[in-house]
């Protein structure tokens, strides 16, 4: 399930690309696809682990082609062990949110991109994220979870702030936010909840499936009550 539209933040063979925050490794497996040099950064060493093992089965597949290289690094988002001007892309899917001080971790962003490079940044959108926390406590006070919820306003100002270029935005994943919904209503933990269970299994078969009928729902959707809200930036040449 991918975030980032990657019509808006090409990638390709001889593109160095840093996915900051990686996680599970979703964007950093579709960039390797793509035949780009992937760099998958992350604070948590176990989910690395994991990502590096997809990377190896991604390759015995076939499906990573010759010239594409991928790696993981352990770290910190506001000091990244990489030098200036490092890569041609950078993603950010779903961090700044955690970060207490994310105009640091903006402005690390924007020194290891290269001048010209762009950048991607998601967050959780206003509404639905406005809506989880109104819902459940829980959903945003565990340790490591979600410390801000930002307009888009608020977002484009600081990474303008920080010496971006701030370009086109979207919202994605307008399916996703009836679940989280759903989830902070009868307890984030509760997965075996008959309402939220359903609610992720229909999301599993859209995923898998992606029949006509959702993927016209979420278009209709994403506007309103999209799940996340991604910004295309650029660094000054």
């Amino acid at each position: 399930m991918l975030t980032v539209d990657f019509g808006k933040l090409p990638v390709g063979p001889g593109v160095r690309v840093l996915d900051l925050g990686c996680g599970g490794g979703r964007h950093a497996f579709e960039v390797l696809r793509r035949g780009a040099d992937v760099v998958a950064f992350d604070q948590d060493a176990a989910e690395l682990e994991g990502v590096a093992s997809m990377f190896a089965a991604m390759d015995k597949a076939g499906e990573v082609p010759p010239e594409a290289t991928a790696e993981t690094v352990t770290g910190d988002a506001l000091a990244m062990p990489f030098p200036d001007a490092s890569f041609d892309r950078v993603i950010a899917a779903e961090v700044l949110e955690h970060i207490p001080d994310d105009m640091a971790a903006m402005r690390e962003l924007y020194r290891v991109l290269k001048p010209g490079g762009r950048a991607a940044i998601t967050v959780p959108s206003f509404l639905p994220e406005r809506i989880c926390w109104a819902l459940s406590e829980a959903y945003h006070t565990a340790p490591g979870g979600h410390v801000r919820i930002y307009t888009l306003a608020e977002l484009s100002a600081k990474l303008k702030a920080t010496g971006f270029s701030v370009g086109p935005h979207h919202h994605a994943h307008g399916l996703h936010s009836p679940y989280w919904w759903i989830k902070c209503a009868v307890g984030v933990n509760d997965d075996d909840h008959p309402l939220a269970k359903a609610y992720h299994e229909l999301l599993v078969w859209d995923i898998m499936k992606r029949p006509a009928a959702t993927r016209i729902a979420e278009a209709v959707l994403n506007p309103l009550i999209g799940k996340s809200v991604v910004v295309y930036v650029r660094k000054p040449a």
